[in-house]
């Protein structure tokens, strides 16, 4: 089969390794999953086709003894990777922005690329975790949003190659579970937040700090009542790890996210106070199918997993305000100063924000 793998470090592999494949490697949770694994020991096959990943979050991996890096995209099928254990799908554009501008993409990504990557875990014999979302219980007439919950999705409006796309994947999950005894495990993900978010995310916590430290008015979409979670990567990571490490394996997926719940009002409230600045709004219309409330039940994840989110949102948006900080007084165009807790922060994560784009080459793939 023809197909790509990375160039691995001039230092080679450490022996010994159990090896991980991770799809959306590049982006913002693929790229602190991979660093997770390899602190845990793992060698690390990261995929990444950059349609919304960034070079800049593997920087830190480039020279990774454990970290190689395949340019590929999942819609196409993937070579075989000796010794696999473990096959992580986080490759799909998850802001509505990103996801909405080229819908064809985005659903085959999360429909096709599932499949291809599910027959590589399937033939590999490799546990399988699914990063579904919890867009797939669309706007919610049922709070807080348990697992059994089927949800409220418009399948033909504009959120729908997203929505949909992830509920087709999740279906193709069991269907292998029930025809293939694939050990797969669903996460249904919660909104996420940290360092490593793109600048145009497009979502709350990103456009917020953004506007914020450029001296921009935040933009709140209708009222500013509706409600969200937030969930620090960190936590969102553990979780995740756990979901593949529990022996037995979860009958459904599971929903990974911070139950606590907040306005935008009081998420715009609280990014001014942390980036020291007086708060000016401008409000625009809601988009369509926008969600009024979003809230994880977790009782089976603290049940099965024993896991729930440990970081505070103060504080983890003090990281966060500090990354995308950094970020833009690099750019040239940081103009408020964060709060004496952000940099407070600041002190205590010293990896850099930029740095130069990481070298990713192609080599043959391994058999």
């Amino acid at each position: 089969m023809n197909g790509p793998t990375p160039q691995t470090s001039r230092r080679g592999p450490r022996p010994n390794r159990p090896v991980a494949l991770v799809a959306g490697a590049a982006g913002f949770l693929g790229s602190h999953l991979s660093t997770r694994l390899i602190d845990d020991g793992w060698r690390v096959y990261g995929v990444d086709d950059f349609h919304t990943g960034l070079a800049r979050n593997l920087t830190h991996l480039a020279d990774h003894p454990d970290f190689v890096f395949m340019e590929h995209d999942i819609r196409r099928p993937l070579p075989r990777i000796a010794g696999l254990a473990q096959v992580w799908n986080l490759a799909c554009p998850a802001s509505p922005p990103h996801y909405q501008d080229q819908p064809i993409r985005t659903a085959t990504t999360s429909v096709v690329g599932t499949l291809n990557l599910l027959e590589l875990a399937t033939q590999a014999d490799a546990r399988f975790v699914m990063t579904s979302t919890s867009e797939i219980y669309g706007d919610p007439e049922v709070h807080p949003q348990p697992e059994s919950y089927r949800g409220c999705v418009n399948t033909t409006g504009p959120r729908a190659c997203y929505d949909e796309g992830k509920r087709m994947a999740e279906a193709l999950c069991y269907d292998f579970v029930r025809q293939y005894g694939t050990d797969v495990r669903v996460a249904r993900v919660f909104n996420t937040y940290g360092p490593r978010m793109r600048l145009d995310d497009g979502r709350i916590v990103s456009n917020f700090v953004a506007q914020a430290l450029t001296g921009q008015k935040l933009t709140i979409y209708g009222s500013g009542r509706q409600t969200r979670s937030f969930c620090y990567v960190d936590d969102l990571v553990e979780g995740l790890v756990r979901l593949i490490e529990v022996e037995r394996r979860p009958e459904t997926p599971v929903n990974l996210g911070n139950p606590e719940e907040y306005s935008i009002l009081e998420m715009a409230e609280m990014i001014g106070r942390l980036t020291g600045r007086q708060i000016r709004t401008t409000h625009d219309p809601l988009p369509a199918d926008d969600p009024r409330r979003r809230r994880p039940d977790i009782a089976l994840a603290r049940r099965l997993l024993d896991w729930e989110p440990r970081v505070p949102l103060r504080t983890g948006l003090a990281a966060t305000i500090d990354w995308f900080a950094e970020l833009l007084a690099e750019e040239g165009r940081l103009v408020a100063k964060p709060a004496a807790e952000v940099r407070g922060a600041a002190a205590r994560r010293r990896e850099p924000a930029g740095g130069a784009a990481v070298s990713l080459g192609l080599a043959a793939p391994e058999h």
